[in-house]
């Protein structure tokens, strides 16, 4: 996803919505939903009948998934009954989870069918848009489809999804998969039907029913690409929303197959710039004529193959979503812009890690939770992420890291991954050892910290690292009045470089360095 003013000026509410630390349950492994939802203008109130596949990895006599309650102020789900089959299963709710006493054993796969209502106070967010027309939204990240499903709302947990919606017949609806059916119901409401047979985290589940205007700008290896505007933005929309055709053959030939068999764009009522539900992206309904719009669709694009496709393990491992998909953004802009947006891009970005580093020492991989999931949006898990992509394509070479990187997605497209899988993936293909450059730029809070300033021998520049922690890296500089480009290893606290009598020494000329300091 992309953050904007939008999202930070959110937080506040966010953290107060009682979202709790939701752990994976190995005992279980969901195996489909079969949801299906009613949606009417006349009240807030939704109706939803889902099924759950889940397949037992233990004895099991106890169910237990995630769906917030109901609440005083009226909000909330309430489920009215619990089938396997014609049996009725006993259950008990609370404000957070849904308990069902079942009998299960290791390796058996049961469907249970929960039948429910409600306001959802979160995740499924109805409102109205800019132009005053009522929208249906879910906004799921990172554990918020509990609010409006029952599930088990966890990254490590992915499934195939059916989705229905039954709704007034004015509206179009988009959701996951593929569109199978739509048909007229009496009373001018309509049902449709999507179906995706891929694999997903609840976090990338969609449905987004509205006035839409709908086009299709073309296809991507018979990957039919979908624009979905409100109406009173069709003209700018269509035009502005049609890169997402040039931007998704970019990265299909840089990093493999696209995992889904649609790719919709959609202007949506999602707080965050951008949410990348797996075939179905979401962004804000301000994107339409956003300048910056061809790099935020970029950033949603790449996460189809970073979050979505491959999907860290748990929160902590966020970067390998939301680097990789602020680091591919970049790459994509300099294959077609040039060097110069690559360098313009990783200065700004670096600017952002130092800023957040100033005022917060934590590791990419944060496992302290300050804050809750929703504080993982930071600079660490994007900037500095994709910055950690940047340094370690220079380590390793160019064609070496492509082909560790498409390796990576190869082995764990429909899968999950940590920061050590993808490290293995990149070992192998790069032959090297890189435990100690994950350790120091993931594992390891901040960054480099140098002065760099004329030594006291003559004909000499002194580099010195000011932080606590002295990190390990290759220094590139240039001396004034060459064009060679000359490296050195910095491990000490301090360095000295020989230079030439008067000669400036220009750091870091290529932009291939995360660090701060005053130069």
């Amino acid at each position: 996803m992309s953050i904007y003013k939008k999202l930070l000026a959110a937080l506040p509410l966010l953290l107060g919505t009682g979202v709790a630390s939701i752990a994976q349950d190995v005992r279980t492994d969901v195996q489909h939903y079969d949801i299906s939802l009613t949606l009417n203008d006349k009240t807030d109130k939704i109706n939803g009948v889902t099924g759950i596949t889940v397949r037992f990895n233990e004895n099991t006599a106890e169910l237990l998934l995630d769906l917030v309650g109901r609440s005083t102020k009226d909000t909330g789900m309430a489920v009215s009954a619990v089938t396997e089959g014609k049996v009725k299963v006993p259950f008990r709710q609370n404000d957070r989870q849904l308990r069902l006493s079942i009998h299960a054993n290791k390796g058996e796969t049961h469907t249970y069918q929960i039948i429910y209502s409600g306001i959802p106070k979160n995740g499924l967010i109805i409102s109205h848009n800019m132009f005053g027309k009522r929208t249906f939204f879910t906004d799921n990240w990172p554990d918020r489809a509990h609010y409006w499903l029952p599930c088990i709302d966890h990254p490590s947990d992915k499934a195939a999804v059916d989705i229905t919606v039954t709704a007034p017949d004015h509206y179009s609806v988009v959701a996951n998969g593929l569109k199978t059916a739509e048909v007229q119901l009496a009373g001018k409401l309509k049902r449709t039907h999507y179906k995706e047979t891929v694999v997903l985290p609840t976090k990338v589940f969609a449905v987004g029913v509205a006035d839409f205007a709908i086009d299709h700008p073309g296809d991507v290896d018979g990957i039919p690409v979908y624009s979905y505007v409100f109406p009173e933005n069709k003209e700018r929309g269509f035009k502005d929303y049609a890169i997402a055709v040039e931007v998704l053959r970019f990265f299909i030939d840089r990093l493999g197959p696209f995992a889904y068999k649609k790719l919709a764009n959609v202007q949506s009522r999602t707080m965050f710039g951008g949410m990348e539900n797996a075939g179905a992206i979401f962004y804000e309904e301000e994107s339409v004529g956003l300048k910056s719009l061809e790099s935020l669709v970029a950033h949603e694009i790449a996460h189809q193959w970073f979050g979505d496709a491959v999907t860290e393990t748990s929160w902590e491992h966020v970067w390998l979503s939301e680097g990789f998909a602020t680091y591919m953004t970049n790459v994509y802009m300099e294959q077609k812009y040039g060097v110069d947006t690559l360098h313009a891009g990783l200065r700004a970005d670096r600017k952002r890690v130092v800023a957040f580093a100033a005022r917060r020492q934590t590791p990419v991989v944060d496992t302290s939770r300050q804050g809750g999931y929703m504080q993982l949006l930071n600079a660490n898990s994007y900037q500095k992420g994709g910055w950690v992509l940047h340094m370690l394509r220079r380590q390793v070479g160019d064609s070496l890291f492509w082909k560790g990187v498409r390796a990576y997605f190869a082995d764990y497209d429909g899968r999950n991954a940590n920061t050590e899988d993808f490290k293995k993936e990149m070992e192998k293909a790069s032959g090297q050892d890189l435990g100690a450059f994950f350790q120091q730029w993931l594992y390891t809070p901040g960054v480099p910290v140098l002065s760099v300033h004329k030594g006291t021998e003559p004909n000499t520049v002194v580099v010195e690292q000011q932080q606590e922690h002295l990190f390990t890296f290759p220094l590139e500089y240039r001396v004034e009045g060459s064009t060679a480009l000359q490296r050195i290893t910095i491990k000490d606290r301090v360095t000295v470089l020989p230079v030439s009598a008067g000669k400036q020494v220009q750091i870091d000329p290529e932009v291939n360095l995360l660090f701060s300091g005053a130069l």
